[in-house]
């Protein structure tokens, strides 16, 4: 749309928080307002949420300010603004949980005057503390051209904004309303723009197959054809993922949180790995760190052998044999000597392939778990708090196989926060819990202080089979009351209409 303001102003009077049901009469006319001081204390109710007459002030200020271009409006409006985030900070140091955060897009019409603000305030006034911002998602950085020195395009390619910085304006603005900022950024999932190099190309996850990521997701065989991963043993997507991650980290934000810490997930037979060839270990630099973790000559050629053929012979024993006599047995990480010094036989053949199958799928994952630890460390060092976000059953053995994403969470860094996606859907609050208990079991007697579960939905109302937010929140509280933070995907799921309005407007 090309008038933003318009259907801004025509939404507003609609509703300035639609998820508690907040309508919005003639106070919003412009100029119609009282003058803060005039006003009663800000009052919050059980979920920190602010009333109805609270919110419809601080939007009719918000307009006088921005497009009235009141001096007093704005005045009055920052120190409403202030008075909220007072009353915010008092509600949620009182109530469960402490930190209640949201998962939040931007786009580049939030630049437009007031816009930004307008947001903030209405997750402000839902009674959230901590906004999850992207930063980094779908091939796109949240930088401004003019500082953007990653292989990545900016968010906002408008003439004329190549210097506005959305994430610095963001975090810059949810401070003075009580929100602390964490810059949400994809992991491991690139985006189709990084398959426009041919030299970043390379730097894709390949299976067994002779599939990149990006061939496999167009060829159908993903759940998300929009999603392009590399192979996490790659040192140029590692140095690319740095750049980043570090330029994001100028902005400030109190934290970073990465997502996607995973390879794909496929689609029907796809879904499960249950052959070498299923996993993304063919790309170079993943095979050659495969091939080093042979501790003799033996063991690098069968290694060698199996995932170049999918598995072993029982020729392939003897001709090994032959090749590098000098070596009693084949070796490599993990692999014990037999402590009998029996020589390798077709007898044993079962249980190499079965050895080498772990060795290949525990490289998988190491790879995963040592490109989210080296990325959390550097967000560390620019005194950054980190946190991984996952599938609960994202590391499950499923039959003879493995999930196709191999998300094994439970070796992620417990100096990180751990968000579990917990968006079960049963129509109930069963599935949601069993995935939060999953998690706090293998999290141990600390992970009160670091499980923070995600949940999905929106206030006052069930969602797509989902409860509502109020029910789950009841829910997780009674069964699991140790937990004290959460959020809530996402934003705009809480104000549809105003997020397509931001989201297919033209800035100006």
């Amino acid at each position: 749309m090309k008038n933003l303001q318009l259907l801004f102003w025509l939404q507003l009077r609609l509703a300035i928080v639609p998820a508690v049901g907040l309508v919005v009469g003639s106070l919003l006319a412009l100029g119609a307002w009282l003058p803060a001081r005039a006003q009663a204390a800000i009052e919050l109710n059980r979920h920190c949420q602010i009333s109805q007459a609270d919110a419809s002030r601080k939007e009719a200020l918000r307009r006088a300010a921005f497009e009235g271009n009141s001096p007093q409006a704005k005045g009055e409006y920052e120190a409403l603004v202030a008075e909220h985030a007072r009353a915010l900070s008092q509600c949620r140091a009182s109530t469960w949980p402490p930190e209640q955060a949201i998962w939040l897009r931007l786009y580049a019409c939030d630049l437009q005057p007031g816009i930004l603000e307008a947001v903030l305030d209405r997750i402000a006034n839902l009674g959230y503390n901590q906004v999850y911002t992207e930063a980094f998602y779908s091939g796109m950085v949240l930088l401004p051209q003019a500082d953007n020195p990653t292989v990545w395009p900016s968010v906002v390619q408008t003439a004329g904004y190549e210097r506005r910085d959305l994430l610095a304006e963001a975090i810059a603005k949810a401070s003075p309303r009580g929100l602390d900022t964490y810059a949400w950024v994809f992991t491991l999932n690139f985006g189709y723009t990084y398959t426009l190099s041919d030299q970043q190309r390379r730097s894709l996850a390949i299976n067994g197959q002779g599939q990149d990521s990006y061939t496999f997701a167009t060829n159908g065989f993903s759940s998300n054809a929009q999603e392009v991963f590399v192979d996490p043993y790659s040192l140029e997507a590692q140095q690319n993922f740095q750049v980043a991650l570090a330029k994001i980290a100028e902005r400030r934000p109190q934290g970073i949180l990465f997502d996607y810490v995973r390879y794909p997930r496929g689609t029907g037979s796809y879904s499960v790995a249950s052959n070498v060839s299923d996993l993304w270990i063919y790309g170079d630099a993943s095979r050659n760190v495969l091939l080093q973790r042979a501790t003799n000559a033996q063991g690098l050629e069968l290694i060698r052998r199996y995932i170049s053929r999918g598995g072993l012979l029982s020729s392939d024993l003897e001709e090994v044999r032959q090749l590098y006599p000098n070596d009693s047995e084949p070796l490599w990480q993990s692999r014990l000597p037999s402590s009998n010094g029996e020589v390798a036989s077709a007898a044993s053949l079962p249980q190499l392939q079965n050895d080498l199958w772990r060795l290949t799928v525990a490289h998988a994952v190491q790879g995963v778990v040592d490109f989210l630890t080296q990325s959390g460390q550097l967000a560390q060092q620019q005194g950054m708090r980190t946190g991984a976000v996952f599938f609960p059953r994202g590391n499950q053995a499923v039959g003879d196989g493995f999930d196709s994403r191999l998300q094994y969470w439970d070796r992620f860094p417990t100096w990180m926060s751990w968000h579990p996606m917990a968006y079960g859907v049963c129509g109930h609050t069963g599935c949601i819990l069993d995935d939060i208990r999953r998690v706090m079991a293998a999290a141990g007697p600390q992970g009160s202080q670091f499980v923070k579960p995600a949940i999905a939905g929106t206030w006052g109302q069930s969602m797509r089979n989902r409860p509502s937010l109020e029910n789950q929140m009841q829910a997780i509280h009674q069964a699991i009351p140790e937990i004290n933070s959460v959020s809530h995907f996402a934003y705009s799921w809480q104000d549809p209409e105003f997020d397509r309005s931001r989201k297919f407007c033209e800035l100006q």
